[in-house]
């Protein structure tokens, strides 16, 4: 009877296996590694073997039950609970592609979505081979067989140069056509393998725009260019208006989110791709976006021709959608074919970094200083009032190391820094020394407690670029001159916003608020009162920051 050898199975040792007789049922599984796909398995049945030992972040994994085919097999296994992270025998079975794979969090590993992919496969508990290693173990530094060791793949840094977390919104709609979407998502995976995409480099997605939005991946998803373009090469076709402005819109609300890959620190971008023109409004899209820290960039082809403007509803829909209207951010290819030599100076633009003017918002580049009447008349229970107004503004915020800022600061005749703005960096630590801040108690002196929070609160930080605020919180008259102290702080770059309870006198909330004075003045006749006037502050900051950059 003839007989068909084992390879020998090198894991940092070889052990020589006896030959298996042909035809036996009972095959070595195939060794694979943390990181071997389903796609690498080019069988419709196969026995593989995993290593113990993989960690957690180690698996890529798409779907529940069925998995997209770029999903670790061994990830699977240990997701579907077939083995354990110690590793073993899996069976794995080859299955059509399909749409929607889900998100299910199970056995210590959190799958993700993906819309489409073209093949997929399941997982069943695998059996061992029936033949038993011999001899000794064999040094592997140069295998006798003269072939090399495959090695582990390693997830590549990327270009560190290029740190930005990219969305692509492609054109999906009648106005592309098939044909011209293909050498649209063509194009777009040449950017993608320019840009260097890697653990430390860039990370892109993919949302396509048509009659509804459709996010098809996701920051996190794919993390290699190999893994994007296979991803990008399976998005299909799905036709009706280009309604481009309610995709921009649900892209800059829906698609940067912690969940969904995107990192702290690095510049959020939206590559919008406009085959002619939009069907719908475009610019207030733009205006979402800019709200929300999202560098617009338009990359329109083929503008449309005089006969045609009739049908555009707004002839300066890229100036408008853009993040500035300034040249760098806009791009025209005449049509879709020949558009290499467009590529390079397109990624150029993308990682210029120092150019993204609209990720700084007002959610993470402004200082923001509380200053909390603590006097007597105020009272414990309605004090624990104003520290949740405090609380429901500074939460608003991205408050980080490189973000936005949050002290207090609460005063009676006497003042006492609470926090200053360099003593926290996390949204979590803020709100728990705000709930811990103890009344104090005493008389009033606001004008006096302005200056102490200028002088001691902004002073170290004078040279920050965020933008500084100042919120005042009082129930009474003070027994000083705030119009002074008030206007040194509006000359010190300090935006006043005042909030009165009670029996605060409408002159003084005048006199300390900024210009104008009445969308930075607040007044309520009860400290229950305070909680409507907590979306008209964070509006007044935004507005104000807003305009201190145009």
């Amino acid at each position: 009877m003839s007989a068909a050898w084992i390879p020998v199975l090198c894991l940092g040792v070889c052990l020589l296996l006896l030959p298996e007789p042909a035809g036996s049922e009972g095959a070595v599984p195939i060794a694979i590694t943390c990181f071997t796909r389903g796609l690498d398995i080019r069988k419709e049945k196969a026995d593989v073997l995993c290593p113990g030992g993989c960690a957690p972040e180690e698996f890529s994994v798409f779907g529940n039950i069925v998995y997209a085919s770029v999903s670790s097999i061994c990830g699977a296994a240990v997701h579907r609970g077939v083995i354990s992270n110690s590793g073993g025998p899996v069976r794995i079975y080859s299955l059509p592609g399909r749409e929607n794979y889900s998100s299910v969090a199970a056995n210590g590993i959190q799958s993700q979505t993906l819309s489409r992919w073209s093949a997929s496969f399941t997982v069943t508990k695998g059996k061992s081979g029936t033949q038993e290693a011999t001899g000794q173990a064999v040094s592997t530094a140069r295998p006798p067989t003269g072939k090399r060791l495959k090695k582990t793949p390693e997830k590549k840094t990327g270009n560190k140069d290029c740190k930005a977390d990219i969305a692509f919104l492609i054109d999906g709609s009648f106005n592309i056509g098939q044909r011209r979407f293909n050498l649209q998502k063509n194009f777009v995976g040449k950017v993608a393998l320019m840009l260097g995409i890697g653990t430390e480099g860039p990370h892109v997605g993919l949302v396509q725009a048509s009659e509804h939005p459709k996010i098809e991946f996701y920051l996190k998803n794919f993390t290699s260019a190999k893994d994007v373009l296979f991803a990008i090469k399976e998005v299909g076709f799905r036709g009706g208006n280009s309604n481009t402005g309610k995709a921009l819109k649900h892209t800059a609300q829906k698609f940067f989110t912690a969940d969904t890959g995107v990192r702290k620190g690095i510049p959020k971008v939206v590559v919008v791709f406009i085959d002619g023109w939009p069907s719908d409004d475009i610019e207030e899209a733009g205006i979402v976006a800019r709200e929300f820290g999202v560098n617009v960039f338009i990359v329109s082809v083929a503008k449309p021709i005089p006969e045609e403007l009739g049908m555009v509803q707004d002839v300066a829909f890229v100036d408008k959608a853009v993040c500035r209207n300034n040249g760098f951010f806009s791009y025209h290819m005449p049509n879709w074919f020949g558009t290499t030599k467009y590529v390079k100076p397109l990624v150029q633009k993308l990682c210029t970094h120092e150019q993204m003017m609209c990720s700084k918002t007002c959610y993470n580049s402004v200082n923001i200083a509380f200053l909390i009447d603590g006097s007597s008349s105020v009272g414990d229970s309605n004090f624990r009032l104003m520290l949740e107004f405090v609380s429901n503004i500074a939460k608003t915020f991205e408050i980080s190391d490189i973000g936005a800022k949050i002290a207090a600061v609460q005063f009676t005749y006497d003042q006492r820094t609470e926090f200053s703005f360099t003593d926290y960096s996390t949204k979590e630590n803020i709100l728990a020394v705000i709930r811990n801040i103890r009344y104090m108690s005493g008389g009033t002196a606001t004008g006096e407690a302005i200056s102490f929070t200028v002088r001691n609160v902004f002073g170290p930080v004078r040279d920050s670029p965020n933008k500084n605020f100042l919120v005042i919180v009082t129930d009474g008259q003070s027994y000083d001159d705030v119009r002074g102290p008030a206007a040194a702080a509006h000359d010190a770059g300090i935006t006043i916003f005042s909030v009165g309870v009670a029996w605060a006198p409408l002159d003084d909330l005048k006199d300390m608020a900024s210009k104008p004075k009445e969308s930075h003045a607040f007044f309520t006749r009860e400290f229950t009162g305070l909680e409507p006037i907590v979306s008209d502050v964070i509006r007044g900051i935004c507005r104000d920051f807003l305009e201190s950059q145009q």
